[in-house]
């Protein structure tokens, strides 16, 4: 599927929430449940559909045998679970309006969980039973959502319900917002950091996870590393998540059945309740945790070693803002370094972490410049990256990733990348990462520790690509140059019978009428094919330029293919240089000079300056026609 064809497909699908806004009983802040509840059916619904000639031959091989086995454990080893027939997507669509659809799609839901008992009370239900009013006659409201919701092609697979996912998840954040430091994570943002620690597989830990989106994106990065590498042996991710919305954990449960991901997600207050004992315990963590959060309870936390292990912030006494509090308590001034801590000591001594905290953290002073300081001599802080702006859906708050890797505790240097000027302009006001972007800046991190084959590689992956595309587009050159000249023809045509009529008097023959009309539309034809036949080169050449540009990105910046210190972009720091920066981890101290953002990268600049150029050499052909056609008209006027 085309991203042009994604965005279709969102866009029709973000049809039914207005539907629903407008049409229902449902309250802005409910109707996301039902919406993502169909969606959740429709791929649940898909996916099952690809194994249930396989479930079934299995069934009909041992039935009435000593083996037989029942449908559904056949259905739980084939597909990962069971979809009874009135769950399906294709049973509810078929219902006639008269027939009472949301009690349908609520009793499908409750199959699901029947069948699946983690689930149970995850599903929306009773939320259905909203889509139709008391004056209504019919569900006919039910019936159009799925017929919306039926758009969702069935060649989808988990990639594209993910980014249907997120889009959903991002329009309801940007819909119903979102306070307290929360906010939705960009999946470029989530596919960077999983690139950047690279998950093969054991236990991963998200402690503020939200509806499960790093788990989905780690778990494919180990798909796509089994298949590189032809491990099949690769150990599975096994997924632990804290999340303290009800609604929430709802969701990231959903999502970790359809991705068949082995999970353990818990409705959990992570400065509170240590539900998985995490200390030294998780080869990665990863987390976007709620930024500046300054309510949290101090005698609390201060005793438990996964957050006191590099000191716990105290700065000064803060009475606490809590409704239903009775009395004052003591709390902690500012929550971002409990969520450090709580990364740093949930490694095991081979364990890796990426999360995601706001700029302030890498220059706050007080008790929490202490903190940072004992981390930083500990060194288990290995990368500190910069984001761009406009990279969250619902804040503009600049933000920094940090990584951990306790493997290289013994090498005290941290390797700092200002990534604020790499991203791809979406709209006006948001930002993202391409796949090749993300490459090149873990790309930076693999040449730090010496892993030069890695550039070498991607460098070839890009050459191959400008080899394909360029041959891809001279066919396409070809084509759009024949359909040049078949309207260069027309033009000629159209000139001559131009002539002709000014010859025949102001009022020219029928024929010649006639003909005149009919060229006049041939050349519009013709013009519109040309158009077309000129769009796709322009794409594919636009695509040629796109990878050689990043393959000289790379190239500029790295040509001895090694690591090297780039001014504006990389540093790696001693501990010695860190200590000269009062222990400062923000990228912009050490890297040097950032050129000044105008809103485009030098990429992005370059492909709008080609794009402006092609358009006014069109024009101006297309003048230089028209002038000579004024030109002639009036010479034969005059004459």
């Amino acid at each position: 599927m085309t991203k042009h064809e994604l965005k279709e497909l969102e866009d029709r699908l973000w049809q039914a929430a207005d539907n629903l806004r407008a049409n229902s009983g449902l309250k802005a802040s409910q109707y996301s449940a039902p919406l993502l509840g169909l969606v959740f059916l429709r791929f649940a619904s898909i996916k099952y559909k690809k194994h249930q000639d396989e479930i079934e031959a299995e069934f009909k091989k041992y039935k009435g045998t000593r083996n037989e086995k029942t449908i559904e454990s056949i259905s739980q080893s084939i597909c990962g679970y069971y979809l009874p027939e009135k769950s399906r997507f294709d049973y509810l669509l078929n219902l006639n309006t008269k027939k009472d659809i949301p009690q349908a799609i609520k009793t499908a839901m409750e199959e699901i969980e029947k069948y699946k008992p983690e689930l149970k009370g995850c599903l929306p239900k009773d939320e259905y039973l909203e889509l139709k009013s008391e004056k209504e006659v019919d569900f006919g409201l039910a019936k159009e959502l799925l017929q919306i919701i039926n758009g969702i092609p069935e060649e989808a697979d988990g990639d594209i319900f993910g980014k249907v996912y997120e889009y959903f998840l991002a329009k309801f954040a940007l819909a119903e917002g979102q306070g307290g430091g929360q906010f939705f994570t960009p999946a470029s943002v989530v596919q960077l950091m999983v690139e950047m620690i690279e998950p093969y597989g054991g236990h991963i830990l998200d402690p503020a996870c939200g509806s499960g989106g790093m788990f989905v994106q780690s778990s494919d990065f180990v798909e796509k590393m089994r298949l590189h590498h032809q491990d099949e042996k690769a150990e599975p991710l096994q997924v632990f998540g804290c999340e303290k919305d009800r609604e929430t954990v709802k969701i990231a449960r959903m999502n970790m059945f359809l991705h068949g991901l082995n999970n353990n997600i818990v409705n959990a207050n992570s400065y509170y309740d240590d539900e998985f004992e995490s200390f030294e315990k998780f080869d990665f963590v990863m987390a976007n945790p709620p930024f500046n959060v300054d309510d949290v309870n101090l005698s609390r936390v201060k005793d438990q070693k996964r957050f006191n292990k590099y000191g716990i912030p105290q700065n000064k006494t803060k009475k606490s803002s809590s409704k239903g509090d009775r009395k004052n308590k003591e709390t902690v001034p500012n929550a971002n370094y409990l969520w450090i801590n709580l990364f740093a000591t949930s490694l095991n001594e081979k364990g890796r972490a990426a999360l995601v905290m706001a700029n302030s953290a890498s220059d706050a002073r007080n008790s929490e410049a202490d903190i940072r300081q004992r981390l930083i001599e500990d060194g288990i802080i290995n990368c500190m990256l910069s984001l761009p702006k406009n990279m969250f859906y619902t804040v503009t708050l600049p933000a920094t990733l940090w990584f951990f890797d306790r493997a290289r505790c013994d090498d005290k240097r941290i390797l700092f990348i200002d990534a604020r000027n790499i991203f791809h302009q979406v709209d006006r006001a948001h930002r993202e990462f391409t796949p090749e972007q993300i490459k090149n800046i873990s790309c930076i991190r693999h040449l730090y520790y010496g892993n030069t084959q890695y550039m070498t590689d991607l460098l070839g992956e890009y050459s191959l690509k400008i080899e394909t595309f360029t041959a891809e587009a001279l066919v396409l050159e070809t084509a759009r140059n024949q359909k040049q000249k078949a309207r260069d023809v027309l033009v000629t045509k159209l000139e001559k019978l131009t002539d002709k009529a000014s010859n025949e008097g102001l009022i020219p023959s029928k024929q010649t009428e006639k003909e005149l009309k009919q060229a006049d539309k041939d050349l519009k034809d013709a013009e519109k094919e040309y158009a077309e036949a000129d769009g796709l080169w322009n794409e594919k050449v636009s695509e040629v330029r796109y990878f050689e540009s990043n393959h000289q990105w790379l190239n500029d910046r790295f040509p001895e293919k090694k690591y090297e210190d780039v001014t504006g972009l990389c540093k790696v720091a001693t501990l010695d240089e860190i200590a000269e920066q009062d222990y400062s981890l923000n990228p912009g101290r050490y890297v040097g000079v950032v050129i000044e953002e105008d809103g485009l990268t030098e990429q992005k600049f370059r492909a709008e300056m080609d794009q402006r150029h092609t358009a006014l050499n069109k024009l101006n052909q297309r003048a230089r026609v028209l002038e000579d056609l004024i030109e002639q008209n009036l010479k034969n006027i005059w004459e």
